[in-house]
Parts: structure tokens; sequence; C-alpha cells
């Protein structure tokens, strides 16, 4: 985990910005020595939401197999898939 002071933001925007984006994880600002916020890099911050959807999406199918669910075969995920862009065509 990378620590960074808050006045770091205040005193070098660019320099911290720059960090962000070459570490490419989240930075936690203290402030009076306790910590405040944690701060990353758009790009960053977006494949952690994406991550996150993904795990719920997961979680979701996998309640879904437990329950006896029936699961729909490849053939028929694509061909929903079609209809639906053919449909948005439209």
């Amino acid at each position: 985990m990378h620590i960074k002071p808050s006045t770091t933001i205040r005193q070098d925007y660019n320099g911290f910005s720059k960090f962000c984006h070459e570490l490419d994880e989240p930075v936690v600002l203290t402030r009076n020595g306790e910590a405040d916020l944690v701060v990353m890099s758009h790009e960053a911050y977006r494949r952690m939401e994406a991550r996150y959807k993904l795990q719920s999406k997961l979680l979701v199918a996998e309640k879904q197999v437990a329950e006896g669910q029936e699961l729909l075969d490849h053939d028929q995920v694509m061909a929903r898939m079609r209809r639906k862009i053919n449909e948005a065509k439209k």
C-alpha cells in the first residue's frame, strides 16, 4: 500500500497525478497522520469497477447453478445476443 500526505496534491498535483498513473493502484492520502482518502487513476478505477460488476454477475450465476436453475448452452446465449443486437438496430 502506498501512503502519501494530503499536502502532496496541493504542492505538486501534476507530479502526484503522474505517480498515480504510473503506480496504477490506489494511493492512501493522510490528513494529520490519519488515513483520509484513497486516490487512483481513472483507468484503475474503471478496471476495479468492471471487476466488481463481473464478480457480482458470477455470484448470481453460482447461486443459480446451486439452486438448480436451467442453464443456457452457447448457441442459446449467442441467439439471444444476436436478437438483442438486431432489436437495438431497429
